[in-house]
């Protein structure tokens, strides 16, 4: 028989035991959280690598769902040829720009940035000049069939940015309208429910 599997990525603040909810959707796969412990996408995306080619040598198919950051950790994790199909809730696809308008808000030049490294700012995200030559120097190469679900009131990525991505990677983009960044009320589950469930479908994936 055929294994099939389904990992599941957490954003920020989230954790491997967030993929239980999927177990529903994907009564006849496996499916796996994974718990990365890593916040800088070099470090994160090995971590999902190694990961990600374990449970590819013990399945047939193995296809992606990942939230927020964690999509944007997968895209710099080098898996592409171990999925068959992704699909992003929220993701983070222009991590430049988020830092860049963190920037802003928080009245920090890139001179400063360079100069201390390391900035916290009051809104409590930690600014790095590190991160922000790395997300210019590594860009996104994403090249797996994706579905995006996506909030009207995402306050992290514009509609802009999140509908040229998908025209970018001839990915499928949902837009919730009224949704948030972060799915969590009872509306917005059933709606991602529903979505997960209608695409996988349509893909001729047997649930």
């Amino acid at each position: 028989m055929m294994k099939r599997t389904a990992v599941y990525i957490h954003g920020k603040g989230g954790n491997a035991a967030e993929a239980d909810h999927y177990r529903q959707l994907f009564p006849s796969w496996s499916v796996v959280g994974i718990d990365y412990k890593n916040s800088v996408p070099w470090k994160a995306g090995q971590e999902i690598k190694e990961e990600i080619s374990k449970l590819k040598a013990d399945s047939d198919k193995v296809i992606l769902i990942a939230d927020s950051i964690g999509a944007f950790f997968a895209m710099n994790a080098n898996i592409e040829r171990e999925i068959s199909h992704a699909y992003f809730i929220s993701p983070i696809v222009d991590m430049e720009k988020l830092i860049t308008d963190m920037m802003g808000m928080a009245c920090i030049t890139e001179a400063e940035l360079k100069e201390k490294g390391i900035i916290r700012t009051d809104f409590g995200e930690d600014l790095s000049w590190e991160y922000l030559c790395y997300v210019r120097e590594n860009s996104l190469r994403w090249n797996v069939p994706t579905d995006i679900l996506y909030g009207s009131e995402d306050c992290l990525t514009s509609f802009e940015t999140i509908k040229a991505f998908a025209q970018n990677h001839q990915a499928n983009l949902t837009v919730l309208n009224g949704g948030e960044h972060w799915f969590h009320t009872e509306t917005q589950m059933q709606f991602l429910d529903k979505w997960i469930t209608d695409c996988v479908m349509k893909e001729g994936d047997s649930l």
